[in-house]
Parts: C-alpha cells; sequence; structure tokens
C-alpha cells in the first residue's frame, strides 16, 4: 500500500523571504520553434510533426507574432473532398476553405494569434486556453515581438510543487496578514490538500486565512478546521 506522504508547517511570524504568484515567465518555454511567413504548407506540417507540436507562431521578419498554425488548420485540407452536410455537420466558414487551399504559413494561419504577456497569472492563460479552444499561447513583449511559448502541460506545473514549497509559501503569506501576530495556525497539506488547523480572534479572519491559503498556486483544496476564540 502506498503511503500519502503530509507535510505541515506551523507559522511563527519570523522574517522569511515571501514567494508570489506563479506567472507566465515562471513556466513558459523559451526554446521555441517557429515559422516563417512565406514557409511552404508541407515544411509547416512537417515542422509540427518532427518537434510532437500541435501549434507553431508564426512570426515577420521582425520577430512578431503574425499568427499561429494549428494542427486542425493543417488538417483543412484533409476536408476537401468531404461532404459534412452529408455527416450533419455545418458548412464550412469561407476562412475554412481558404485554409483548404493554402499553400504557405501565411494563407495558413489564424490572426490574430491570441498571445499572453509574460507577466500575466497562469489563470490568464488557462482561462485563454478555454476559451479560445488552444493547447499553446505565444507569450509576447510589449511590441509583439516572440519571447516564449505557454502550453496547457506548463500551467500543469504549478500542481507538481512539493507540498513542503506549498505549506511553506502559505505559511508566509498567513504570517504577513494583519492581525498574524495573535494567529496560531498550522498548515497541514497532503498532495495539495490543505487543512488549516488553531484559534483565531474572529469569524472574519478565519474567511481570511482560508482565502489566503486558497490562492497558493499549487493548492487544490482547503478545508479549515479553524475556530474563533478570545486569544490571550
Amino acid at each position: 500500500m502506498n503511503r500519502r506522504e503530509e507535510y505541515t508547517e506551523v507559522i511563527d511570524n519570523t522574517d522569511r523571504p515571501r514567494t508570489g504568484r506563479w506567472r507566465i515567465i515562471d513556466v513558459m518555454a523559451t526554446d521555441v520553434v517557429t515559422a516563417d511567413k512565406n514557409m511552404p504548407y508541407k515544411q509547416v506540417a512537417r515542422l509540427l510533426a518532427e518537434h510532437g507540436l500541435s501549434s507553431v507562431a508564426v512570426l515577420s521578419g521582425g520577430g512578431r507574432v503574425l499568427g499561429v498554425v494549428s494542427e486542425a488548420d493543417i488538417l483543412r485540407r484533409e476536408e476537401r473532398s468531404f461532404s459534412r452536410l452529408g455527416a450533419g455537420l455545418p458548412r464550412r466558414t469561407h476562412r475554412e476553405r481558404e485554409q483548404a487551399e493554402a499553400l504557405t504559413a501565411s494563407e495558413l494561419m489564424t490572426a490574430p494569434a491570441i498571445t499572453i504577456h509574460p507577466d500575466a497569472p497562469l489563470g490568464a492563460a488557462a482561462r485563454l486556453m478555454n476559451a479560445h479552444h488552444v493547447t499553446r499561447l505565444p507569450v509576447v513583449n510589449p511590441a509583439g515581438e516572440l519571447i516564449g511559448m505557454v502550453s496547457r502541460r506548463d500551467l500543469m506545473s504549478v500542481f507538481l510543487r512539493p507540498d513542503a514549497e506549498i505549506a511553506a509559501e502559505i505559511a508566509d503569506r498567513l504570517a504577513a496578514m494583519p492581525g498574524a501576530e495573535v494567529m496560531r495556525i498550522a498548515v497541514a497539506i497532503t498532495d495539495g490538500e490543505v487543512i488549516l488547523t488553531g484559534e483565531l480572534p474572529n469569524a472574519g479572519m478565519i474567511q481570511a486565512a482560508v482565502k489566503v491559503a486558497s490562492d497558493v498556486d499549487g493548492v487544490v483544496a482547503v478545508c479549515s478546521r479553524l475556530t474563533a476564540g478570545q486569544l490571550r
């Protein structure tokens, strides 16, 4: 039987370095495969296949992101002789028909690209990916130049943080709360699931403590066993 390990941290209000919310720059890849706007169709397809990518950014000569070519864009050509109506599917859009006849990356790509900035929180990228049904986002600087790529797998890395690291960050954040000098809280964590135990002056501080713990990257759930009482 596998034993689940548990890590416990007790806040002590001493001066300790604090860590902040994870940002895109913390998880993005900087060694990025890209395509030139004039790259031929078959070379783009080969690029995706050889590197195991679901999409690739198309760049201008100056490094600005012009658009993105995905596997779905590449497969438009395969739909040319397929009757969607016979399968009960909606008609292809004008853009989809153009992509089916595309010869270069600039003709294949979806533009403008959905991009994100390096200082954005991970949750912003997750929301963009889910809303637009994409698996990778180009990361750009204020000039729109590519500086990295972030994928769904990159975002998942936050949940691979060691429990001890997460517990230490929760303790640091709790220790920085107003009124922390009268708190007595223990932080226990197993597989990202946090249990807070101890006593606080009032119910409002309990709610605040739970929110602080919940907002730490890598936390899966928070169970509060905190009680409100007259602390001495």
